[in-house]
């Protein structure tokens, strides 16, 4: 949207996020695979030296300690790129943590093609689809700071294994209201409409507003509802917002396969069969490039948005 809204990228909103509730919750322990200055754990590592473990570049070790720790009532924050902690420590994470249903945290950062420059390696768009397919695993990727906040604090409280996905790139704060509340498998409209609704989440839930306006311009009236938690899924909000627009269109930083898209149509497709559009990767590798080009390029901007919904209509 408009660049005189105030920008934070959600990996800063999670370290603060650890730093603020450390003495609100004293067996809260954040762990780091030797990347805690672009993680953002560095923030809690200053502040609370002895409550945090670099465990160096040994990710699938990392969780490993942090199920251990999880055993004698510490709530461990296993914290790397999405790419390493999602995909390279993926059999820890289901067997070391999702089969003993232990209470680990997974900060996962830098997700997404808005990684930039760092290229295809490292911009994991399959993160959401796997740490879907964890039996019992919660999934939550917020789209600002407010959220990235209220995220971490909500899995705090939350007894069992989280993911939480976080992006490098400062996005605009959208939240930033009072009446604004967090709960977890919750979602929420941002913007009522008639014609069609708009499922986004992560840094995509600006884009599908900003899309929304350019479609009011051409009487077009889209609802828009972010999702932060993938899983457990909101399945009450979407099926009452399908029923009342009849077409869905669902927007991601994610692959189109296995993500909030194939979450939604699993939805929709069991409970009320509704035409949907999947935006997000469609089932391409990243490449380098600055965040906002390689946004545009890939068609998950406002603009983007707003021509894929155009042509669906």
């Amino acid at each position: 949207m408009a660049d005189a809204i105030k920008k934070i990228a959600t990996r800063e909103s999670y370290g603060n996020a650890l730093k603020e509730l450390a003495e609100e919750f004293p067996q809260l322990v954040v762990l780091d695979a030797d990347l805690a200055a672009a993680t953002k754990t560095g923030i809690f590592k200053k502040a609370y030296p002895d409550r945090h473990i670099d465990c160096g570049i040994a990710e699938c070790n990392m969780v490993g300690i942090a199920a251990g720790l999880a055993t004698v009532g510490k709530i461990p924050f296993v914290s790397s790129f999405a790419m390493f902690a999602a995909g390279r420590a993926y059999e820890q994470v289901r067997n070391s943590v999702g089969y003993p249903h232990l209470n680990v945290k997974i900060g996962a950062t830098h997700a997404g093609i808005t990684v930039g420059e760092d290229g295809a390696t490292h911009q994991c768009n399959e993160d959401l689809a796997l740490m879907r397919t964890i039996p019992g695993m919660v999934v939550m990727c917020p789209s600002d700071d407010v959220e990235a906040k209220a995220a971490v604090r909500a899995a705090l409280t939350y007894d069992g294994p989280v993911y939480i996905r976080f992006g490098r790139a400062a996005v605009p704060v959208i939240n930033d209201r009072p009446d604004y509340h967090f709960e977890i498998g919750k979602g929420s409209v941002v913007k009522e409409g008639t014609d069609v609704t708009i499922v986004a989440t992560g840094i995509c839930v600006d884009s599908a507003l900003g899309a929304a306006q350019k479609l009011a311009a051409e009487g077009i009236s889209a609802e828009v509802i972010n999702i932060c938690t993938i899983k457990p899924l909101d399945e009450e909000i979407i099926i009452n917002s399908a029923k009342k627009t009849g077409k869905v269109v669902t927007v991601e930083e994610h692959s189109v396969i296995g993500g909030l898209g194939s979450a939604v149509c699993d939805c929709l497709s069991a409970k009320l069969p509704t035409p949907v559009k999947k935006i997000g990767m469609q089932d391409v590798f990243g490449e380098s490039g600055s965040a906002a080009a390689l946004v545009a390029k890939y068609g998950l901007d406002a603009e983007g948005v707003y021509k894929s919904v155009k042509e669906f209509l």
